[in-house]
């Protein structure tokens, strides 16, 4: 038996046809990422606003980034550092579990199961639309809006 490899090194550089094909390829994928996160992004904070309206908040505090994440963990019980905390990486991990205890606390003010938390934890675009859309009412203490 023959184990000889023959190894043949190319020298030849890609031609520009070969660069300007995968700079499309890297451009279109990038621009459909951004696109999708656009779109869940809007849909996830309009969502939200719709639960920030029974908790007597404003609903432009939805559209903020990391103030939205401080809301929801005020509603819910917790610190509201912890949407800032939740940029670090590792600390991240600790944040989310104060995000889960945050939404399993809103569930129950809107007169949500206990098992209602597993949907924020493992589906939580269900849990939002859920939230949103039910009839439910807040029963719990509504937070001081500050009013100009």
């Amino acid at each position: 038996m023959d184990y000889t490899y023959d190894y043949v090194y190319s020298t030849s550089q890609p031609s520009a046809g070969d660069v300007a094909a995968a700079a499309a390829v890297v451009l279109a994928v990038s621009l459909f990422v951004l696109f999708f996160a656009l779109v869940a992004y809007v849909i996830m904070a309009w969502l939200l606003g719709r639960i920030f309206k029974k908790a007597g908040l404003p609903q432009w505090a939805a559209w903020v980034p990391v103030y939205n994440n401080w809301k929801l963990l005020e509603i819910g019980g917790q610190q509201g550092f912890w949407a800032v905390l939740a940029l670090i990486p590792i600390v991240n991990i600790v944040a989310a579990i104060f995000i889960y205890i945050a939404m399993y606390h809103v569930g129950k003010k809107l007169g949500k199961e206990d098992w209602f938390v597993l949907l924020a934890i493992f589906l939580p675009i269900v849990w939002f639309i859920w939230l949103a859309f039910d009839d439910s009412k807040w029963q719990g203490k509504k937070p001081a809006v500050k009013k100009p």
